[in-house]
């Protein structure tokens, strides 16, 4: 019952944000894409292409990534066991693992890019996302740990 109450809610937070961050910096990315080669693209253009891209990669990025996450949390939760004293920095590097697998195993699998966001520069962008939904994650699931004292 401790998944479904603290850990479950925990990783969809964290989930829900990284996801959030990675569709964000995916739609400036190509944004700045397109002003780049003289396209204009005022402010509400770029909220609404936000917003449709949010809703719009949610079913298969989003997909992607809680897959991604929740098998990275995994496997760095049973490291953390071993290791507590290091769990942020494990979960951060387990985000940010997850992202780069994902992404490289995509583009090898379909020798394409499928997230035009996630190309040059854009690519350590959608790290951090892994990087900062690692931290949510951690910081949650540490209180959790905390108030059962399971250190």
């Amino acid at each position: 019952m401790p998944f479904l109450t603290r850990l479950l809610p925990s990783f969809l937070a964290s989930w829900l944000l990284t996801f959030t961050l990675a569709s964000l910096f995916h739609s400036q990315y190509v944004v700045n894409q397109l002003v780049n080669v003289g396209i204009e693209i005022s402010f509400n253009d770029r909220v609404n292409l936000t917003l449709d891209d949010w809703l719009g990669l949610l079913p298969t990025y989003g997909a992607i990534i809680a897959v991604a996450l929740a098998f990275a949390f995994l496997v760095t939760g049973l490291v953390y066991r071993k290791h507590p004293k290091y769990g942020i920095q494990l979960f951060v590097i387990a985000g940010v693992t997850a992202f780069a697998v994902a992404l490289v195993a995509i583009e090898s699998i379909m020798n394409i890019t499928i997230i035009a966001g996630a190309r040059g520069w854009g690519f350590y962008a959608q790290l951090i996302a892994g990087a900062v939904g690692g931290y949510v994650f951690a910081v949650l699931a540490k209180n959790y740990i905390s108030r059962n004292d399971r250190c």
